[in-house]
């Protein structure tokens, strides 16, 4: 009997229906809430990484500014 494939990873861009009827039961049904709750997600994890970006920039420029100068 042959074998069956691994089934390939899962990459993070596949969303299953069921991924997607659970974002619309969490709105009440409502897809343009669903859109805008998506969107604000968005902007949020946007906003968190250009503050963690900026944070890891000031970390990184103060630790070679300290070696540089020692």
């Amino acid at each position: 009997m042959p074998s069956e494939p691994a089934p390939a990873e899962r990459s993070p861009f596949d969303v299953s229906d069921a991924e997607i009827d659970q974002a619309l039961t969490a709105c009440e049904g409502d897809p343009r809430a669903t859109i805008r709750a998506l969107l604000v997600g968005q902007a949020y994890l946007e906003h968190q990484m250009s503050r963690l970006k900026a944070d890891a920039s000031a970390g990184f420029r103060r630790i070679c500014g300290t070696q540089a100068e020692g």
